[in-house]
């Protein structure tokens, strides 16, 4: 009886799927500032568990530009969304680019994505 009682409790915490991987990203200089191109893959559930963000970092972490995913992509994996108009400091060499799931939250993985012009 104790382990179906353990066995409960573990399936009534939160349910942490994976969190969302970027599996290509790209920069593209335009003009004087920059546009990404990032392929994530995530396993949305729907509108209650999705992918729902990436951000473009500087090398010290300060939030460059935001990409906001506003609907669940299930039948989409991986998906490519694009961020335009991303100024990004004169001398920089390199971004990091993470994810976001609407409930796990910033992934702990980063990708570098080397600036060349």
């Amino acid at each position: 009886m104790k382990y179906i009682l353990a066995l409960l409790a573990l399936m009534a915490g939160p349910a942490f799927a994976d969190p969302p991987a970027i599996e290509n990203a790209v920069a593209t200089r335009s003009g004087k500032a920059w546009q990404f191109e990032v392929t994530l893959r995530h396993p949305d559930t729907g509108w209650e568990h999705y992918a729902d963000a990436w951000e473009v970092l500087s090398p010290e972490g300060e939030r460059l530009g935001l990409r906001l995913l506003t609907h669940p992509h299930e039948d989409e994996q991986p998906f490519t969304r694009s961020l335009a108009g991303v100024e990004i400091p004169a001398g920089t060499e390199y971004v990091m680019i993470r994810a976001r799931c609407l409930v796990d939250g910033w992934a702990g993985d980063q990708v570098r994505v080397t600036l060349t012009e």
